[in-house]
């Protein structure tokens, strides 16, 4: 689990994304221990306040849940939500921009098919939809 941490946005909610995306990946399953704040904030040479808030995030989120003198573990449906969370964030950030920009320049539903089966058909991976 090392992740790269930048500027760009709070540090503490680099350390709930980073979390999460383990989540998502299966890195960390439903029902796991994640590291404790100590150790999270030791690896990562991050004030343990900073993580704590970050793993508080998810706590809110319903994504982490406390069990009182053990840690911090993953809640079950955890992945389920953020999937969710992820794919409205990717309707809005990215779906409803291009088909904004698709009117734009009058493109029709075929069309735009057209352009993202064409991007897919370049993509190797085995990772599709």
């Amino acid at each position: 689990m090392n992740y790269t941490f930048d500027d760009s946005r709070p540090l503490f909610q680099q350390v709930a994304d980073a979390i999460a995306n383990d989540i998502i990946h299966n890195v960390i399953k439903e029902g796991e221990q994640v590291p404790s704040t100590n150790q999270f904030a030791k690896h990562h040479q991050i004030n343990p306040a900073t993580v704590a808030k970050g793993f508080h995030l998810l706590v809110g989120q319903g994504i982490l849940f406390k069990k009182r003198g053990v840690g911090m573990f993953v809640a079950k449906g955890a992945r389920d939500q953020l999937l969710e969370q992820r794919r409205e964030t990717f309707y809005s950030d990215f779906i409803v921009p291009l088909l904004n920009e698709a009117k734009t320049l009058h493109l029709s539903e075929e069309m735009i098919l057209d352009l993202i089966k064409r991007g897919g058909a370049n993509d190797d991976s085995d990772d599709h939809m």
